[in-house]
């Protein structure tokens, strides 16, 4: 069985996330994001890579969205209300809440304030939200018979998930975005050690390994002072939900220590409705703010106030939390457009900023002028701050996860391409695991495991559960003589359990898979038992034996089937003074110690003797043949037998 994975976006980049799982008949797409750097249709997924005839509902089985990001859900109400998806949507509670407010802000930037054609509309929202099944956390979901998903905390904005998909014996988990590390108003990505047969990472910060997030913190709170002393403006362009709360809760402490009045700000009114929605959903926060909770919400933001446009240009030193992140439109490039020429002011990027936006070019350098569109540039004279306070997971993390997981496969989405390839290298290398790193609209095949269920035959169980005890004598060899005619071979008891530990499996007529006992499957192909067995032809030398023979009460006989009589009870005699414990059984034509067996050969053509006697009228060759299981025990007899001929000397 494959498993197919559709990359629609985030392959090779940052945003626009859309993979497409087929699995065992079951197909999910996994994230619905645009990709804000575009106006035209490169902003979405290419769905008709999913159905070519856009019917959408035979083509799904159902779609999965990780969190309220619009480069994950921002493409959705168009591909429900526009495209004609009406199959089921699933998400956590908080990101059913909160995806609504993301879109509908997204909608107003685009078309109230830019002008751009409407993609879909504020109804379209309201209808596309009804199709939305929420699920907990570690809630098992039966989206079928066959289908089942589960969503595990994954940090990074309230409400994200990741997210497991098992269809029979396959099963993945598509991350989305997470956090390995906790911070200070959400806690760490928390997953059990699930059997993955595919694993689907983000790799935003695919080759960085951060530094201490205190030193961070130090770093970005003395540049934002050090300005607003001196009297200037911060820009800090964040997304509403998310860095806004983790940054207003860092700020709103130092505040505090320092007995500082300047005003900090929220540029829109979704923001204090953000804040609203965290404080109702303190159960998906930090261990820190539940604890807390009950005596002061970290949510309730004293220096905090609204901001309004016509504010912009008021002299004094502020700091201005405004969005959209990126600087890739709306009110925040608007504030940065107004700020960014005076050298008395501050723009701090406090996370990853997506090619082909203004936060981005800031980002490459210290620019002096940005070309904001054909027609426009703009004078860069304000400083620029940047800070890694990503809610992604750095290198090391998704190292950390790949490890603890150990996938049989693992594909890297929504990164760099570059950065990728390094971790994609690592991932293969350090931890002995395929990865892929495809490009958008590539389709990855991987293999997966398959389990047959099969019926055991009674005779395999009895013989499986119940014990059977063998019990033998084996030879050791006694250490107090210094020399080869000293030593003596010591029998010694052992037990085996030899009850059966492996079965043979058979497909029978009805294909149905069925485990034998190995002596049913030759009772069913008639055949008889076949085992591996050894001989040699061993020859010793007549004066030997014959010293024996004057200590010994036998008499030799004169006919042949005497004499081969007689020799064996000779080298009985001698055997005998060399293993102890009377192990050695005499059937009168030849001689048996467990599987070993010795007789009188009489062929001169013997196959199985290897040294040719120089003198053959003095010696006696016995054959010898034995099983697998008594080898050590043969070749220790064999070398007390031809021993026997420098013991005579």
């Amino acid at each position: 069985m494959a498993i197919d994975s559709l990359v629609l976006g985030a392959g090779q980049q940052v945003g626009k996330s859309c993979v497409v799982v087929s699995m065992n008949g079951k197909r999910i797409m996994f994230d619905c994001g645009m990709d804000m750097a575009y106006h035209d249709h490169r902003r979405y997924p290419d769905f008709s890579r999913i159905s070519n005839s856009g019917d959408f509902d035979s083509a799904l089985t159902c779609i999965v969205v990780t969190h309220f990001h619009l480069d994950h859900i921002g493409a959705l109400p168009y591909f429900t209300e526009v495209c004609g998806y009406s199959g089921p949507i699933y998400m956590t509670y908080p990101t059913k809440a909160l995806a609504p407010l993301m879109l509908e802000d997204y909608r107003k930037v685009m078309v109230e304030r830019r002008g751009e054609e409407e993609q879909f509309t504020s109804e379209h929202i309201v209808e596309c939200m009804k199709k939305v099944i929420a699920v907990d956390l570690k809630q098992t979901v039966h989206v079928d018979k066959d289908l089942q998903i589960r969503a595990y905390y994954a940090g990074h904005v309230l409400g994200a998930a990741m997210f497991y998909a098992k269809v029979g014996d396959t099963a993945m988990v598509y991350t989305g975005d997470y956090n390995m590390t906790p911070d200070r108003h959400l806690g760490a990505a928390q997953i059990d050690r699930l059997q993955l047969d595919l694993l689907i990472s983000e790799s935003t910060y695919a080759t960085t390994i951060r530094d201490s997030k205190y030193g961070r913190e130090r770093e970005f709170l003395k540049a934002v002072h050090k300005c607003v002393a001196g009297g200037g403006k911060v820009l800090i362009p964040t997304f509403a939900l998310g860095r806004a709360q983790e940054l207003c809760i860092l700020l709103e402490d130092y505040w505090e220590r320092m007995n500082l009045k300047i005003p900090i700000y929220f540029s829109s009114g979704l923001t204090m409705q953000a804040n609203m929605y965290y404080k109702m959903l303190i159960s998906w926060t930090s261990q820190k703010v539940k604890e807390t909770y009950s005596t002061h919400n970290a949510f309730d933001f004293k220096h905090v106030l609204n901001f309004d446009r016509s504010m912009i240009a008021a002299p004094g030193p502020c700091v201005l939390f405004a969005t959209p992140g990126w600087l890739s439109g709306g009110f925040s490039l608007e504030v940065f457009k107004q700020w960014a020429p005076s050298e008395m002011n501050l723009v701090t990027l406090p996370g990853y900023c997506a090619a082909g936006t203004i936060g981005h070019k800031l980002m490459s350098g210290k620019p002096t002028k940005i070309d904001l569109d054909k027609n426009t540039q703009l004078d860069v004279r304000c400083q620029i701050h940047q800070l890694s306070f990503s809610p992604h997971t750095d290198a090391k993390g998704i190292m950390d996860l790949v490890k603890f997981l150990s996938p049989k496969h693992v594909i890297l989405v929504h990164g760099e391409k570059p950065k990728m390839a390094t971790l994609k290298g690592r991932i293969h290398s350090e931890l002995g695991i395929p990865c892929d790193d495809p490009a958008n609209n590539e389709t990855v095949s991987i293999s997966s495991a398959h389990y047959v269920k099969a019926r055991a035959s009674d005779t395999f169980i009895h013989s499986s559960l119940n014990p059977n005890f063998k019990f033998s004598k084996s030879i050791s060899e006694d250490e107090s003589g210094s020399c080869l005619t000293n030593r003596r071979f010591m029998p010694q008891l052992q037990v085996t359990d030899e009850r059966t530990a492996e079965g043979i499996l058979i497909e029978e007529k009805n294909k149905k898979a069925k485990i034998l006992h190995q002596d049913e499957l030759l009772l069913m192909l008639g055949e008889k038992k076949h085992e591996v067995g050894f001989a040699y032809c061993c020859p010793i030398n007549v004066s030997s034996l014959e010293e024996t023979k004057s200590t010994s009460d036998n008499v030799l006989c004169t006919s042949e089937s005497s004499d081969r009589c007689s020799w064996l009870q000779l080298l009985n005699n001698k055997l005998s003074g060399q293993i102890s414990g009377g192990n050695i059984q005499d059937f009168g034509e030849h001689l048996q110690v467990e599987s070993f067996d010795i007789s009188v050969c009489l062929n001169d053509r013997c196959p199985y003797r290897i040294i040719d006697s120089q003198n053959k009228s003095e010696a006696v060759f016995f054959c010898c043949t034995w099983s697998v299981s008594d080898e050590k025990l043969a070749w220790k007899i064999i070398s007390i037998m031809e021993n026997f001929d420098c013991e005579s000397h």
